[in-house]
């Protein structure tokens, strides 16, 4: 008996080991490597809003701001709908600027619509491969988020929305 525990033990321990992911190939790890570090001042940009108003980062220098970039069509993205609407509503002062890389606005609008998100949807119809905003802030992965400080600094970059969420305390 004892040995037959034993061995279920160690078999255990070795199925845990063998399943678990190393560092370096942790996809969250990987793709949120080169987004801009803690501390680091981010780029101004303008977009404009789904009504065309044009909108600039530095419009809201002055107040803390999550800034997530995402699009209609990725399925983390859609994974994330219901953390980002968390955030949406547990703001307070900050502010929550989306940046959608769809290239079409008519998408975007309906999948605001019909998920209820709120916040400030700005469209980038670059698309995430050709974006300069995308470049300036070292986006890879979608989505990607940032939590950035009243002096228009880094606070926290991720690609999981979950530790913008703790990071703000909701």
């Amino acid at each position: 008996m004892k040995k037959f525990l034993l061995i279920s033990i160690l078999l255990a321990a070795f199925s845990f080991g063998a399943a678990a992911v190393a560092p370096d190939e942790d996809p969250d790890i990987k793709w949120a490597a080169d987004l801009l570090k803690p501390g680091t001042q981010v780029p101004d940009f303008t977009l404009e809003d789904l009504s065309g108003r044009k909108v600039s980062l530095s419009d809201f220098r002055g107040q803390e701001v999550i800034l997530v970039f995402w699009a209609s069509w990725c399925p983390d993205c859609r994974a994330e709908v219901g953390d980002v609407r968390k955030m949406i509503s547990a703001k307070g002062k900050r502010a929550v600027i989306s940046i959608s890389f769809d290239r079409d606005i008519e998408t975007l609008r309906e999948f605001v619509k019909e998920n209820r998100l709120g916040g400030l949807q700005l469209f980038d119809p670059a698309g995430k491969k050709d974006s300069k905003v995308a470049a300036d802030f070292h986006v890879r992965w979608i989505p990607s988020l940032y939590y950035i400080d009243p002096s228009g600094k880094v606070i926290l970059s991720t690609v999981v929305s979950g530790k913008v969420l703790d990071a703000i305390g909701k």
